[in-house]
Parts: C-alpha cells; structure tokens; sequence
C-alpha cells in the first residue's frame, strides 16, 4: 500500500528526509477517480523526478453553483492502489480544513487576469480562480520540483503555467499527453456519467476536432470552420459551449494555416459537460 498522508506537517516531514537525501520531487495534483490519463501523469512525473506526490482533493471553490461537486465521484481507496501499481511514492489526501484553514469563503484568492476569462473562464465564472488557488495552495505545501499536468484540460494548464511565472514559482511544469480510449475519446472523469447511447455519440467530439485540423491545413476561414463544428455537433445532440481554433497562448489566429494552432471543443451531452483539445502541429489521434 502507498504511504498515505492527511496534514501539512505529516507532507513537510516525509518531504524534508527526501530532501536530505537530495531527491528530486514531482507532484501530480488530482481532484481523485483517477484512471488511465491520471497513471500516465504519475509515469511521466518519475521520468522527471527522484520521488512522486500525488495528491487527491475536489476543490470546492472551481465549482460552480449549479455544477457536480456534490456528485463528483471520490474513490479513494481505489485511487491509492493504482498510483501505487503507478510508482507514486507518497498520496497527500487532505481535507478541506486543511487546503483551507480559514475555511473556503475566507480564503485568500488567485485571479489570473486575461487567460483565465475566455473560453472556460467565460462559460465557467470563477472556475480558473478556483484552479490557480488550490494548485498554489499544493505548490506551497509540497513545494516540488516540478509539477505534472495532463494537456486535456489545456486552458489550465495554460493558466497554471502563468500563474507560476508571475508569481516566481521555482517549479518546473510538465505537460503530460491526453490519453484517449481506443474509439478516440479523451479518457475523464466524467465519462462515467455518460448513458451508453450518449458514450456512443461522445466520441463526435474528437471527431470534429480533427475535421477542424484538416480545414485548418487547407487554409479555409477560421469562422467558416469553426461555424461547422458547432452545427455539426449540435446536430449530433449536443449543447455546445465553443468551438474554436486558437494559438497555443489562445489568442486568435489571423489563419487557419498558420502553426502552431489548436482545436479547442467543450459541449454538452445530456448532463455530462466534456471538452477536448487537438493541437493540429501534433500526432495523428
């Protein structure tokens, strides 16, 4: 079993005999559930590091009011063995009281201006503060060396990696690739979720993405383009929030053949919000 700590003070202490020992330390932040993609992360963080944290918290304050909190699946035990089988050395499993000693409401909070408001930041208010929040809560107590974050959730790890600059954090961000299932899919927490006749038609999503990469490559016109996938998918029955083409800082492209471009989808299906990425300088998926 994976060794298992719950406060700042146990984390410091286990981390200060690695640091002894001149260990090189990597955290992988998780909010749990974990499957696949979270494994892949822990894999790439011992390729970058001497000893692996992986913590496990759902972060009450990047939800909304109205989004799945409550229901968000927690698995702890589970979760434990799999970073185990994963070679995760050390699970930081702290409470809210300890992410949050003044209590949520009270908390100091980070805003990240500019990147944390288009996209998510516009369909999802206060989601990014939330984010850079508890990540720079993480960043204090582990204090790693570097810090693992998978490219699904790109807009976040965009925003993390300004957050992390500006605030002068000594820790190297890693990006670690989407894993996706076999049909394409981007493996989620939230695919759980999906009715079977809904996981069929979730696959759609990567889909469009790759049709907006092959219009992108032919030079057609970003809003033509971006227009389709919407139609396309909202035809396919989904509620769709973007669909779009950005640079890799997510700011707008002048043309869709220019490099270094991306694909960026988040839609509705029934009552599963999922979103995806494809980079169109990237490998085939």
């Amino acid at each position: 079993m994976i060794r298992t700590v719950r406060t700042v003070a146990e984390l410091r202490a286990h981390l200060a005999g690695w640091r002894d020992q001149g260990h090189r330390v990597a955290l992988v932040p998780t909010m749990g559930n974990l499957h696949a993609g979270h494994f892949s992360l822990v894999e790439l963080a011992r390729q970058n590091a001497d000893k692996v944290v992986a913590s496990i918290f759902v972060n009450p304050t990047q939800f909304g009011p109205n989004e799945d909190f409550a229901r968000y699946p927690r698995t702890p035990e589970a979760d434990a063995e799999g970073l185990a089988r994963a070679g995760c050395d050390l699970l930081f499993l702290p409470s809210v009281e300890t992410v949050y000693p003044l209590g949520p409401e009270a908390a100091v909070r980070i805003r990240v201006p500019g990147i944390s408001e288009v996209l998510e930041g516009e369909h999802r208010p206060g989601h990014f503060e939330g984010v850079a929040t508890v990540v720079a809560r993480l960043f204090n107590m582990v204090r790693p060396d570097v810090a693992i974050f998978g490219r699904k959730d790109y807009q976040q790890l965009q925003v993390i990696r300004h957050m992390a600059r500006d605030l002068a954090f000594a820790i190297d961000i890693v990006p670690g690739p989407t894993v996706r299932e076999p049909d394409g899919l981007a493996m989620s927490s939230r695919n759980q979720y999906l009715a079977p006749e809904e996981r069929a038609v979730a696959v759609e999503i990567i889909r469009n993405l790759r049709t907006m990469r092959e219009q992108a490559a032919q030079g057609l016109p970003l809003a033509g383009i971006e227009q389709e996938a919407v139609e396309r998918l909202a035809a396919a029955g989904f509620v769709v929030d973007y669909a779009v083409i950005r640079r890799s800082d997510l700011s707008l492209p002048l043309a869709g053949n220019e490099p270094g471009l991306l694909g960026l989808v988040a839609a509705r299906l029934g009552r599963t919000r999922l979103i995806d990425n494809l980079e169109f300088d990237g490998p085939v998926v």
